[in-house]
């Protein structure tokens, strides 16, 4: 019999876990193209049968479920913001997890990592990929693909005793004292204290941390997006931001944020003091945040123009937005 199996990390155990959390937004289209509904699958937790709301999706060979009833099954809470499109989950553990719509950067307590794949919104669901899900609530799970069977179960925290002592914990779980202190968020074993709850599944998602950005990157350009598309959509917002960014990703420009918005002439207000000027509303902060996060809708594209004001000939243009067109 085929099987399709994730491992949780450092663990001899299957992962595949999911999520689901109601959502008032459309369903994201740039992840659709590869997806696929998995008719009549089960999920069974902890031994008992578990009835979703919506049908689990495989997409590029991974699992994905959508976000509340699943985590709320593991001891984990849920919140979803509407506005900036983004899941909050607490743990058992603790931990505060914050999945972002179309975002391949996830925050694991207030620390960003780079994902495999990003959530999807589809039918006014979050989904994730499953194996990053039950590795954060502390869960193992196994993915038949010939039953289209899903079977989740609860792993319990190690409580420490004078018997259960963190050198055993971590023996046991093929971890180190110091992966174990440090997952649990001590700076010290010695923090370690009987009766304390220890988590001891290391999600995979701390493997790869995120390319760090300053405050003062994230200020300026969302000061520019401000200036250049405050009046435009989210989407557009989001473009303009990814231009910049796109920018410095390019051989054939300045590599820093400041260099690329403040070199050549693509952006006057940098030079006509609009830009010091400008203060980023709620949507600009938040296309910013998702822009330096990864979230790109104009790939490629490293100019943008208004066609009322410039004809941005001998340009490729890959994306109309608003009342600008995006091009490489």
């Amino acid at each position: 019999m085929l099987k399709l199996i994730m491992k949780v990390s450092r663990l001899s155990v299957l992962a595949i876990v999911a999520i689901a959390l109601l959502t008032v937004v459309p369903f994201s289209v740039s992840a659709a193209a590869d997806q696929r509904e998995v008719e009549d699958a089960k999920v069974n937790l902890n031994g008992s049968s578990l009835k979703l709301e919506s049908p689990l999706h495989m997409v590029n060979g991974r699992v994905y479920v959508p976000v509340g009833l699943v985590a709320k099954s593991l001891s984990a809470s849920v919140s979803w913001d509407s506005n900036t499109q983004e899941a909050t989950i607490i743990t058992k553990s603790n931990d505060e997890v914050v999945f972002g719509n179309d975002v391949p950067t996830v925050y694991f307590n207030d620390q960003r990592y780079k994902l495999e794949a990003a959530p999807y919104l589809y039918d006014s669901r979050l989904y994730v990929p499953v194996r990053y899900i039950a590795e954060i609530a502390h869960a193992t799970a196994a993915w038949d693909i010939d039953k289209k069977e899903l079977t989740l179960t609860s792993v319990p925290l190690e409580v420490v005793s004078d018997e259960n002592s963190l050198a055993k914990i971590s023996a046991d779980n093929n971890l180190t004292q110091a992966e174990v202190v440090k997952r649990n968020k001590f700076s010290s074993k010695d923090q370690v204290k009987n009766g304390m709850k220890l988590a001891v599944i290391i999600p995979s998602i701390l493997n790869e941390k995120a390319k760090p950005f300053t405050n003062e990157e994230y200020q300026l350009l969302a000061k520019i997006v401000q200036v250049e598309s405050g009046y435009e959509s989210y989407e557009g917002q989001l473009a303009v931001a990814n231009v910049i960014l796109n920018r410095v990703a390019s051989s054939n420009f300045p590599d820093t944020i400041k260099e690329v918005i403040y070199s050549g002439k693509q952006f006057p207000p940098a030079h006509n003091g609009l830009l010091a000027k400008a203060k980023p509303n709620a949507s600009v902060l938040q296309a910013t945040k998702d822009a330096l996060n990864g979230k790109n809708n104009v790939e490629g594209a490293v100019y943008f123009f208004n066609p009322k004001y410039s004809s941005g000939s001998n340009l490729t243009v890959v994306a109309t937005i608003g009342n600008h067109r995006f091009a490489k």
